[in-house]
């Protein structure tokens, strides 16, 4: 466990005493540097309770001594130290208040500065008062200083503040200044003082001989004068009245910024301090109070609280400056920017009078998006972007249309600024990265274009295509010029330029892959699409230009999952596709399979391993498992440490098995065969001979056997893959997220492996079976079969969603394809289950024999909730069914179900199959429920099971066909971040172990603590929260807890999802709250006492550490060991749930006679 601050305190203020006691001064300035440092780790802590004293033997109270102690020594250097140590003192006071003003928003962090915290503040304040009353004028000042960063405590002094307020009249500037800065700080926190400080304020202003740098200063203290409102209001008119009685520009300039920030303490200020800025924009102002007011209204709409206050006023007034010629280009940039921030806060009408100054405005953006500056023509495509994306094309009541501009025009324009910038460089090896940078912003803007506008997609590939044929052409001229004409001073540096060339065109591939995600978002996947995509792969890969990496991924393109799934189910439902074009592209994936293998081989050829790396993960992320498999072997000959060997023989395994799934959604045609033959004699050329042997095998065959054969090899060799992990990597906390994703993957594989064998052993192809009593025991007992492996995919859903929450700082992309998987387990579990929502079907039995603890989690309609809660915002129709499902069977139609992940899947391109196989598998079940209803004769209710079979084979080979996509995060390697819980007894008397007397409750001290924690992390943790639960079942016997083994692995507990689901439903407010926020019932035991649980919450520090306390009811347990079992959660700034793997043994207490 960690030491924090509080256990620190001790050691601190010892250090500091002995470095002060040195008599070298230079060390005095370093030790105060020092603790400067250590007191705003302190200051951003949480303050100290019972649970920390006891955690730390530390004595109540012991901390703010120590923190006291800290604060004198300072004030005693400061008293007798010269004048390095003194501004050291300053300085250290002025960033310790500056962190406390960021913590202000933490009401559960006060802060080290608090008068509640300095119980000496007397003392301090005294040693200071000694230094202003000496003659010194430069200490007087910063002795002021000192008192403004001790404002919490020195306001209360009545002396003290007689000694600011009379310096406000000293003849020196800086001590002037000095108690400008505290007045400010004392106003910011007492009203009665701010009222004094504004009148004396105000004389400072408006009397002839304060000089300028004093003048400026007051003018900028009224910026702090919003301890209240109605101190804020007068103190705001008063500084409209001296703006509109004062000429200087200075004096304006000033005083607009303080208006602007004093305004937005309150929002009843801010449409006043909004027309007042309006007019100073105006082309009669100067450019710096034009420039000023700019900045100042930025300020306001950056706050947010503003967007109430656009109206056509201010979008007018930032138009007219866009477009005005001789205003400085910063100027009109960061209007463009400011429109873009509140255009989507806006609503601008576009009703029939409006509508010929709208597109007025409309062609002043689109003139500055053809600017020569580089700055504003990006800014004002930025503004054209949101345009688009917030208005669509609307018809006018008088038939006429609006002139919006079309998306269309929006991507040529961004398309041929690309052009534009890559240009003027002939030589691209003066590329620099500003230049990349503005590239990789316009990118990101037609990103957002696309996402909005799927049938913009062909015209986006067209366009591309287009470019790198610019740039193509362009790279051959040069290269032609270059060797014809020796005069021409171009030096020519073909490594350079190939690198800049291939940099340039993968960020170009996003977009080509955007493209291809939308328009299979869209079902819109077609030949023509196929053609487009193709003719650009070929443009890039026979161009010397670009490197074998750029290459590869470009060819990958055209063996995508996309295209897999355009080839796979091109014969069955895409809308029209001949059949003959159809095997026209499987022949062309082949082909483009051996490309990809070359260039493959030629990166690894010329040692280019890393390059190498990165295609790989490339073609693993896009579905190409056999170029994938290739690469990942051959690199394993080539790397020389054991762990990365390991890792890359694991990749290796795995991409083998998804390559064996892959090879079964080939249909047998013997064009592909021969295509197959030409990759095998590659390869065995390379020494990988093992890839079409299996392939030839499964290709082509669809009845269950064969799938279920080519699973078991594909399940052995994903097994084989964790495994491998699992013995070079023996800690827990390495290669988390790799292992658990493919225990997960095994089983899931496993679930399919049952289910095929149980479909081939039952006989329901044959037309002619007799119905008798032998066959119904047989369907009985096939229907109880899947029904168990039904309850098993649910719960494999679940984990799922855990492993999606489980790793703090995964890209939402991987996020997604996770909760999509989820979604494809869920969507099993409901039809393997189909036998439990026809009620003429005998398999209630099941319900208490299917292998888990609880009936509760047996029930059919946990099933249905669950796939609802996943469908809910993506097939509202299909919600509907399942909901009537449940109402046959007389239950609920509460379909609502708790999902523990805070964005929801969207109808993207992770789901969009896995849905369209929703919506057959549930009308299926619904018209057998139907079917069912009209007889009840056994012939019948063998028929209607018969059917049901015929479905699940249907769906699961539906299933199958569903291209698998694997997460990015897949191959982040770093330490995932996880929890250690640390324990011990509340009972003081009894340190050295947790136990408990017989029949007393167990009264626990919890340290939580984050491992791994990125300095980087995105997102701020703001709560942490614990479940512990303990069975009545000696964990021992006859061993001491120390001889205890260690936990498992966190995705080997059988209990995690469960403990998940009811610490989640604990975090979201389930459970009974009390009216004090509280809630009622932090801990529980279930009925016979075997079960006992309880909840507790920490406060994070800013080095992920909480401490909390619990109770848990033990009193019926016997004498014994036993272990307490746990699981923890954060909740981030944003509002999301991460749950946090346990990273170290579980505790272990004693229950003693």
């Amino acid at each position: 466990m960690e030491r924090n601050s509080t256990a620190c305190g001790m050691e601190w203020s010892i250090e500091l005493e002995m470095a002060l006691r040195s008599k070298n001064s230079a060390s005095h300035v370093e030790a105060i540097l020092q603790i400067g440092q250590r007191l705003e780790q302190w200051n951003g802590e949480p303050e100290t309770t019972m649970t920390m004293y006891n955690m730390f033997g530390l004595v109540p109270g012991e901390e703010r001594l120590f923190a006291n102690t800290i604060f004198l020594r300072l004030a005693d250097s400061f008293l007798v130290g010269d004048k390095h140590i003194r501004v050291s003192v300053v300085k250290l006071f002025l960033s310790l208040l500056r962190h406390c003003r960021d913590k202000k928003k933490s009401k559960r962090i006060k802060g080290l500065l608090a008068k509640s915290r300095v119980h000496n503040h007397l003392e301090l304040l005294k040693r200071v008062k000694v230094v202003y009353d000496t003659e010194d004028v430069e200490s007087r000042a910063l002795a002021l200083v000192l008192f403004g960063c001790w404002a919490d405590f020195a306001k209360d002094s009545a002396h003290i503040r007689y000694l600011v307020l009379s310096s406000l009249v000293s003849s020196n500037v800086s001590e002037v200044r000095a108690s400008l800065f505290a007045a400010g700080c004392f106003s910011e926190l007492a009203d009665d003082f701010a009222s004094v400080f504004l009148e004396m304020l105000v004389n400072i202003v408006t009397y002839s001989e304060t000089v300028s740098a004093v003048r400026l200063a007051a003018v900028r203290v009224f910026a702090k004068m919003g301890c209240s409102y109605s101190i804020a209001k007068r103190a705001y008119k008063t500084g409209l009245k001296l703006v509109l009685d004062s000429s200087g520009e200075d004096f304006l300039v000033a005083m607009l910024v303080s208006l602007s920030k004093l305004a937005c303490k309150s929002t009843l200020l801010i449409p006043e301090q909004v027309d007042f800025l309006l007019p100073l924009l105006g082309s009669e102002k100067t450019l710096c109070v034009r420039a000023t007011a700019l900045r100042c209204l930025h300020f306001i709409f950056v706050k947010g609280m503003c967007h109430s206050l656009i109206n056509a006023r201010v979008t007018k007034a930032l138009f007219s400056m866009i477009d005005e010629p001789g205003l400085p280009s910063t100027m009109q940039c960061e209007a463009l920017q400011i429109l873009r921030q509140i255009l989507p806060c806006t609503s601008l009408n576009l009703s029939c009078p409006d509508m010929p100054e709208f597109s007025e405005l409309l062609a002043i953006v689109d003139n500055a998006s053809q600017s020569p500056i580089a700055s504003k023509r990006f800014r004002a495509i930025e503004v054209l972007v949101n345009i688009v994306v917030k208005f669509r094309r609307t018809e006018m009541g008088s038939g006429e249309v609006c002139t919006l501009p079309l998306p269309s025009q929006v991507v040529s324009l961004i398309i041929d600024q690309i052009s534009l910038l890559v240009k003027p460089f002939l030589d691209l090896s003066q590329f620099n990265s500003t230049v990349f940078q503005e590239v990789q912003n316009l990118h990101n803007l037609l990103l957002l274009l696309v996402g909005e506008h799927p049938d913009l997609s062909i015209l986006v590939l067209d366009k591309v295509h287009l470019f790198i044929e610019h740039l193509v052409n362009t790279y051959n001229n040069v290269v032609v010029r270059s060797q014809a004409d020796s005069a021409v001073f171009l030096e020519f540096k073909e490594e350079q330029n190939k690198a800049i060339a291939s940099k340039l065109v993968c960020i170009i591939n996003r977009i080509v892959v955007s493209c291809l995600l939308s328009l299979n978002e869209a079902g819109a996947i077609t030949n023509e699409v196929f053609e487009k995509v193709k003719l650009l792969v070929e443009c890039v890969c026979q161009c010397s230009l670009f490197d074998c990496y750029t290459h590869t991924i470009y060819s990958l393109l055209l063996h995508s999952y996309i295209i897999w799934g355009f080839m796979v189910n091109g014969n069955e439902d895409a809308g029209g596709v001949d059949r003959h074009s159809h095997i026209f592209c499987q022949t062309d994936l082949i082909m483009h399979e051996l490309f990809s293998l070359e260039f493959a081989h030629r990166m690894l050829i010329q040692r280019d391993n890393w390059p190498a790396y990165k295609a790989g993960i490339y073609a693993v992320c896009h579905g190409a498992w056999i170029s994938a498999d290739f690469i990942f072997a051959q690199l394993i000959m080539k790397v020389q440490s054991d762990s990365s060997c390991c890792w890359l023989k694991s990749l290796s395994q795995w991409i083998y098995s998804e390559r064996i799934i892959q090879l079964l959604l080939l249909p047998k045609q013997g064009s592909i065969s021969v295509n197959c033959l030409e990759i095998k004699e590659f390869l065995i050329m390379l020494s990988r001979d093992d890839l079409c042997e299996l392939g030839q095998a499964v290709a082509g065959n669809t009845n269950e056997l064969d799938y279920s054969q080519a699973l078991v090899v594909a399940h052995q060799r994903i097994c084989l893959a964790g495994n491998t992990l699992e013995t070079n990597f023996t800690s827990g906390k390495t290669f988390c997220f790799q292992r658990w994703f493919l225990a997960l993957r095994a089983k899931v594989l496993e679930a399919l492996v049952e289910i095929l064998r149980a479909l081939s052993a039952f006989p329901y192809k044959q037309d002619n079976i007799q119905v008798g009593e032998g066959m119904m025991v047989e369907s009985l007992k096939f229907l109880k079969q899947i029904t168990q492996i039904s309850f098993q995919l649910k719960s494999l859903s679940q984990e799922f969603d855990l492993i999606a929450t489980s790793f703090i700082g995964m890209d939402i992309k991987s996020s997604k394809i996770i909760k999509a998987l989820a979604l494809s387990c869920s969507l099993l579990a409901v039809s393997t289950g189909f036998a439990l929502y026809i009620p003429s079907l005998p398999v209630d039995e099941t319900l208490t024999t299917c292998g888990l603890e609880s009936s509760q989690n047996c029930s059919p309609l946990i099933l249905i909730q669950n796939l609802v809660g996943r469908l809910w915002n993506l097939d509202r129709k299909t919600c509907t069914n399942l909901c009537m499902l449940l109402e046959t069977r007389g239950w609920s139609q509460n379909c609502s179900h708790l999902q523990p992940r805070n964005p929801l899947l969207n109808n993207g391109y992770e789901v969009k199959d896995i849905v369209d196989v929703c919506r057959y598998s549930v009308s299926g079940i619904v018209c057998l429920q139907n079917e069912a209803k009209k007889v009840h004769n056994e012939e019948i209710l063998s028929q209607v099971t018969k059917n049901g079979i015929q479905l699940l084979s249907k769906v699961i080979l539906k299933w199958i066909r569903i291209p698998f996509r694997a997460p990015k995060y897949f191959f982040r390697v770093r330490p995932c971040v996880g929890s250690e819980l640390f324990v011990s007894n509340a009972d003081m008397r009894n340190r050295d172990r947790i136990s408990v007397l017989k029949g007393s409750h167990l009264s626990l001290n919890l340290c939580l603590q984050l491992k791994n924690l990125p300095p980087d992390l995105p997102i701020q943790l703001t709560k942490f929260y614990c479940i512990l639960y303990c069975v009545q079942k000696p964990a021992s016997d006859g061993q001491s807890a120390e001889q205890l083994p260690s936990t498992t692995l966190a995705w080997e507990r059988t209990d995690m999802v469960e403990m998940n689901e009811k610490l989640f439903q604990y975090v979201t407010g389930c459970t009974k709250k009390t009216n004090y926020g509280k809630r009622s019932r932090d801990n529980d035991i279930d009925i016979d006492g075997k079960l006992v649980t309880a909840f507790a919450d920490f406060e994070p520090n800013k080095r992920g550490q909480g401490f909390s306390n619990c109770l848990l009811d033990v009193s019926k347990f016997p004498v014994g060991t036993y272990q307490i079992k746990w699981h923890s959660c954060c909740i981030d700034s944003q509002g999301s749930y991460w749950s946090l793997l346990p990273l170290n043994v579980e505790p272990v207490f004693t229950v003693r006679r």
